[in-house]
Formats: C-alpha cells, structure tokens, sequence
C-alpha cells in the first residue's frame, strides 16, 4: 500500500518554523558569547576595579595615628608627652530623639545645647560629641545609656611641667599638628608616620574584625631633646615673673645661656601661659618674646661698642673723653647723661654708663667699624635656634652724626633678646662668638641619630685680650659707684651692664615715655660659666635697669652656681671706686671727675630734640581736668579741641611731640568709673 504521506511535499509552515528555530539559536547563541565576551572582560580588565567596589561595601581603610615623638630637657625630664585618650562618637540615625539628647549631652559635658543639637542635627551617620574628652566625661556619656555611641582612641598632646618651658616647647591643635615653637619646627621628625589598616564592617557601618597590628615602634615620631635644664628653667621663669610684677612692666624675659658651648639653659617670657588649656592664654600670651621679637637694647650694646673699639685700636683702656658735663649738641639733637661728667676713660664710661662719651668712642671707631663690629657679634642676623618666626633685628648704617652717636648706645638699631645674651656669651668665652643652639639632638624609635647639634664657633670677634680687658672693665659696674650695686654677689665675682633704653612710639615718630629695663652680666667674671640676660618691658615703679633687672639676674645667678657646682671665686672684687679718671693728653685739660651714682638717678632722655623756630613741644596733659590741660596747652601756643567730659585720658599728638605753633591738640576726655 502507498504511503502518500511519505511522497507529500512538506508544508510552508513548518518550513518557516525551523527558520524560525535556527534565528533563535543563533540569538542565544550570540547573546551567550556576549554575556561570556563581558564575564572576561570584567573578570580580567576591570578586575581590579571591581575589587575595590567590593571592598568598599564591607572593608574600611582605618587610618592609625602615629604617637607623637616626646620632648625632653637636658636631663630627660619630659617636657611634652603623648597619651591615649577617649574620644566619643555618635550616629545620629540611631537616636529616638536628636533634640533630647543634644539637652542631655550638653548636661553631661557641660557645653551649649543648642550648638550640640546644630552639631547632631547636621550630620547624618556620624558626628563627634567629643574629641580627647576627658574620662569623666566619657563615664558621664556612658551613663546615659543612648544607643548610637562609639569611643575610639586618639593621642592627646599632655604637658607635664604645665607652664615651664611653655614658649620654647610650644604647643599642638586638636589634630595634633603643631602650632607653635618646637612642636611646630620639627612637626614632621614629631609626628611620626601614620599607618592604615583593614577592618570589616556589617551594613550599619559597625567594625567587626580589623586585622593585625601594627608595631608601636612603626607609628611612633621621634624624641627632641634640648639643652635646657628644668631647674634653671624654673629658677629663671620665677625670678623674671618677680621682676616684671614687682616692677609692674608689661612683660619681659630672660636668657640663661653657656658661653663656652652656646647651649640656652634656660629662655623665659613673661606672662606664662598653659599649654594643656591654651584656650585661656591669649596670642601675645603664647609668644615667644625672647626669640622671636626684636627691640631697641640700649646700653648694654656699649661693652660691645667698647670692645670693637680696643680691638680695632680705635682706642686704648687709657684713652680718656669729655662727657660734655652731662649734655652735647649735635646739630638740633642734644645727647644727655643721667648725671654730668667731665673727662672719664673707658672702665668708667662702663660704670656710670655715659651715652656722650660712648658717642664720642663711636665717633673714633668710625661709622663702616662700627657697624661691622656690631654683625661681628651676631646682630641683624637670625642665631638659626629653628624656631619659626626667629627675629633678626636691624642695623641700619648711620649717616647722620645723631644716628651714630645713638647707635653707640642702643638706639636706633633693634635685637632680639638671644642676641644679645650671645654676644656677651663672646666676651665672656675670650671673644669667640658661638652659635647657641635650643636643640641637643633628634632620635627617632630604632635609636637612629637624626639631628645632634655641638658647640660650634662662628667667628673670633676680638682679640682675648680685649675680651678679657671689656669683662674686667664691666666688674666696676655692680660696684657702689656702677649703675647695679644690686647685681654683686657676695661669693662669686660679677661682670655686666645695664640698659634703660627709651622705647620708640611709631604714631608721633619719636620716643615715647616707655622704657626697657635691662641687665646682661656674666658669672664668674674670671672664669664665666653662664651668661643672664634679664630684660623687664615698661616698668612702671622703676624705669632702670640697676634697679628693676639687676636684682632678678642675681637671683638667677646664685641659683645656676650652685645648680652646675661652680665653686667660689677666688677674690671677690671689692665695693670700692675704681679710678674713673686717667691723666690728660699733653694739652692741659681739665682732669678729675670722681664716677659716684645716686642709688636712685633721676630719669633722664637719652637724647633730646632742640626745637626748631616755630615750634613747640606738645606737654603731657593727660591724667588732668579738662580745664587744666587747656589752660596749660594755650600757654604753650597750641590750640585745644577737648572731646568729652572730666580728666584728659588720651591726646593727639602724643606728648613730647614736635608740631608747629599754633597746631591742634585734640584731648578726649572721661569721667572715672
């Protein structure tokens, strides 16, 4: 039989459908080698990248602060510390009641309320509530028991000797970088490097594993050490904070610094400030007075001028100049002493402290040797103690015959207070001038040496000759016929000099009333073993040296003898008058001034300004009723314009200053409260 479906053509359905079939396939087929084409290329191209996005679902790099390098004194005494303290964290998704616990954080730490809700309310997943908080308050947060809080360790910068030292040492923020001082010159051999490890976290951003730990040694910065000594720090901060109380001065500071080696024993400034609670200090608080600003030094420059004057043969230890009887014109300035003399030589110039016969020294020097002898001896040039912001001072080159004569004693030219104290440190070390240094050494964790400093020379400024002549000279100064009788003391031989220099006032361009009191001195004279400079800015009960700076240095000085075991001198120079007088060149002059010196001098200007035609003075009138100052600037031809009511408390222009006749004083007046 005939199978008729076997010869039958096959329909054009099923045709199309194996068409239909194989396009299918073939999309499947291509949509497969795509899919495949793409798994390799992620899987091999962008491996990495992926990596990464998957890691940032459930790992966190957590950055490990390294602990900050401590600071030490000479003798190891830590002077900055690093410890671990708690600091607390919140999520502020997890709180019930942001508002509600702002008020009861803020109660707990004692801080606004309304700033801690401004804080929680700004954030989303996280916020700080505190940073390094103190433990107290981390048992007080604790106790409230709000879900959504963390502590995590963070290294707090502690102070163990509080205000000692605090100028130098400097301080740190609250991220631990430094801000000041030390802490901010070396910041980078300080802090250390910071290491970053791995740690999981689940979907609410929880930690649950970190791996491994890292070696302390590996985040630890390294150790500074300095070459001052806590107990002369301490000795010196003390007798400086008398000083300038007991003197009612505005600030001051002081430099206790080896000559032999120019290691700074001690570098103090006054008011103090804590830098564990630097918010209660102010700015100029915190500032490093003795290093960093520059002032008008006045007569203790005159060793100096002095010794470059010998060592230049400019002059001779017997040479002998007319102090002008206490007042000498040069051109509409006149230069004045505290006293009148007659003929005096150099040692006595030292002891009653002449500005007239120093500018006649100056004079004999020369302008170009006398400004060589003053960057001889390290002036307008910074003494490199690594501090940011080191005062350099100036000296500028005087044309002027009155610019001469006032540089011979102080001013006119500033310095800083280590300056100064390093160019006695030359005298006092035979005339070598050596570089003074705050830092001894830098060792990082392992023990490896990164810095040490060692005495260095800079220069022979003088002959030792000289040197030594300049020191023997300077002994007659803390006699009962010098200007510091109060400086002497009873074991130990003395050699200084003391400084009143005027203070200038940048608003009527000229001196103001203000005074810097000072005194630089070396101990023991025949051999010294440390160089003090006390300087006490605007005392008010007294404005000289001898008396508001000398008694400051002796209290240092009997302390730092007996501190580094010095042992007696072997004479102590008597209290006796020192032959003030030599005899008189072959011209018959005039010879015989005896050097005696009131315990108390009458305050004087170191120069005064001879006023031209037409001019006047502007008379202090401040402190007065209103009717009074009037009446006192009409009869000085000046005319009044009074502001307000009660006694004068401010005028412009400032009393003392040159203005034409005729010219206007304006006066504010007050009532006293």
């Amino acid at each position: 039989m005939r199978d008729f479906k076997a010869t039958r053509a096959p329909e054009p359905n099923a045709k199309w459908l194996r068409l239909r079939v194989q396009l299918l396939f073939g999309l499947f087929l291509t949509l497969l080698g795509v899919a495949f084409g793409r798994a390799v290329f992620l899987q091999v191209f962008e491996q990495e990248k992926l990596r990464g996005l998957a890691q940032d679902q459930y790992v966190r790099q957590i950055e490990i602060p390294a602990r900050r390098g401590d600071i030490f004194d000479r003798r190891g005494t830590p002077l900055a510390q690093s410890v671990e303290v708690d600091s607390i964290w919140v999520d502020p998704s997890m709180l019930p009641d942001v508002r509600a616990a702002a008020r009861a954080l803020a109660k707990a730490l004692k801080v606004d309320a309304d700033e801690m809700a401004a804080r929680l309310g700004r954030a989303k997943r996280f916020a700080w509530v505190k940073r390094q908080a103190k433990p107290q308050e981390v048992e007080a947060v604790k106790a409230l028991g709000l879900p959504g809080f963390g502590f995590t360790k963070e290294p707090k910068r502690f102070y163990p000797q509080r205000e000692l030292g605090a100028h130098v040492v400097g301080m740190v923020g609250m991220d631990g970088h430094g801000l000041e001082g030390l802490e901010l010159a070396f910041e980078e051999e300080l802090s250390g490097q910071n290491s970053r490890m791995s740690g999981f976290r689940d979907a609410k951003g929880r930690k649950l594993l970190v791996q491994g730990a890292m070696d302390p040694l590996e985040r630890q910065g390294a150790a500074v050490t300095l070459t001052i000594d806590r107990h002369l720090q301490y000795v010196t901060e003390k007798a400086l904070a008398k000083a300038v109380e007991e003197a009612k001065g505005v600030a001051g500071m002081a430099v206790v610094l080896d000559p032999r080696t120019g290691e700074l024993l001690a570098v103090a400034n006054h008011p103090r400030f804590n830098p564990n609670n630097p918010g209660a200090g102010t700015r100029a608080e915190m500032r490093n007075r003795a290093a960093l600003d520059t002032f008008e030094p006045g007569s203790t420059t005159k060793p100096l001028v002095v010794a470059a004057a010998l060592d230049q043969q400019a002059i001779t230890p017997d040479s002998v100049f007319f102090c002008e009887n206490g007042a000498w014109p040069i051109g509409r300035h006149t230069i004045n002493d505290t006293h009148p003399h007659g003929w005096l030589a150099p040692r006595a110039i030292l002891q009653v402290s002449s500005n007239i016969c120093m500018a006649k020294i100056a004079q004999a020097l020369g302008r170009e040797k006398l400004v060589a002898g003053y960057h001889a001896f390290g002036f307008a040039e910074r003494t490199g103690l690594a501090l940011p912001g080191e005062g350099r001072g100036v000296i500028p080159f005087p044309k002027a015959e009155v610019a001469l004569a006032t540089q011979s004693f102080g001013q006119g030219m500033t310095a800083t207070a280590v300056q100064i104290a390093s160019a006695y440190g030359a005298l006092a070390n035979d005339g070598v001038l050596m570089r003074p240094y705050l830092v001894s050494k830098v060792v990082d964790p392992d023990g490896v040496v990164l810095l040490e400093n060692r005495p260095t020379e800079i220069r022979r400024v003088v002959s030792s000759k000289v040197a030594r002549q300049v020191v023997g000279m300077l002994e007659s100064v803390v006699t009962k016929e010098g200007t510091a009788p109060r400086a002497a003391m009873e074991e130990y031989r003395v050699a200084g000099k003391t400084g009143t220099a005027q203070k200038a006032d940048p608003v009527a361009r000229g001196y103001s009333d203000k005074r810097i009191a000072s005194f630089a001195g070396m101990v023991p004279a025949e051999s010294p073993r440390a160089v003090i400079l006390v300087v006490v800015d605007e005392p008010k009960t007294d404005v000289y040296g001898g008396l508001v700076a000398a008694p400051a240095f002796k209290e240092i000085a009997t302390a730092a003898m007996a501190h580094l075991a010095v042992p007696p001198s072997r004479t102590v120079a008597p209290e006796v008058a020192v032959a003030a007088v030599s005899p008189a060149p072959v011209a018959a002059k005039p010879v015989a001034v005896k050097a005696v010196v009131p315990a108390r001098p009458v305050l004087a200007e170191a120069v005064t300004e001879t006023p031209e035609p037409g001019t006047v003075r502007v008379p202090d009138v401040q402190g007065q009723v209103g009717r009074e100052a009037v009446v006192k600037l009409l009869a000085a031809a000046l005319e009044p314009q009074v502001m307000g009511s009660g006694r004068v408390v401010s005028q412009t222009p400032a009393a003392g200053a040159l203005v034409e006749k005729g010219a206007r004083v304006t006066l504010e007046l007050a009532t006293r409260q």
